[in-house]
This record gives structure tokens, sequence and C-alpha cells, in this order.
């Protein structure tokens, strides 16, 4: 529970802030987007992409994951976040999971015996 905690913290001072100065976003919008983010990225991401594969390609996966969700919540709600600051909100979500599963593995020991 405290790796997703830390994920939804850290994907949530990218999001957030990027929402509420790019669109016309509010803040519990913005939250409310950032903390489904994080459990669906949590789970896609983390418990299926990650072991099976490799950081970067999760980091990928994220990147993708984060472009399509903020473009069609976005294009849903009326935020008017252009494709370009999408771009850029993924961007900075996929340099902060590239660092969070470098620190995944550490006291993660399913991980450790499959790598074993």
């Amino acid at each position: 529970m405290g790796k997703f905690l830390l994920k939804a913290l850290l994907n949530g001072v990218i999001v957030v802030p990027l929402l509420l100065w790019f669109g016309t976003v509010t803040f519990w919008e913005a939250v409310a987007a950032a903390v489904v983010l994080s459990v669906i990225a949590y789970f896609l991401g983390d418990r299926v992409i990650l072991p099976a594969t490799n950081n970067l390609t999760a980091t990928i996966a994220d990147f993708g994951l984060t472009f399509v969700y903020v473009w069609a919540v976005g294009s849903f709600l009326f935020w008017n976040v252009s494709l370009g600051e999408t771009f850029w909100i993924a961007l900075g979500v996929a340099a902060v999971e590239l660092l969070f599963h470098t620190m995944l593995p550490q006291g993660d020991n399913r991980r450790r015996k499959a790598s074993a």
C-alpha cells in the first residue's frame, strides 16, 4: 500500500499542477483524475507490464496510458487541454515513473525471486 501511495503522490505532483495550468480544470477534478490515473497505472503498469518486461517498457506504457487517459478525460469533460499539453503532462509522468520503477525492486521479494 505504501508504494501505491508514493506513486499517487508523485503522479499528483505532476498531473494536478499541469492540468490546472494548461486547462480549464478545477482543483478537485485534477486531483480525481490523478488518483484514477494512479490506480490504473499501478495495476496495469506496475503489476502487469513491469514484472513481465523491463523498466523502459513499463515507462513507455505509462507515458501512453497517461497520454490517452488525459486526452480522453479532458475531451469528455471539456478541459481544453491540447494534444501538445497532454504530451507534456504524459512526459512528466513518464519521468517520475522511470524513477519510481527503479525503486520498486528494492524490498519486493517477488521481483528478486523472479530474476534469480
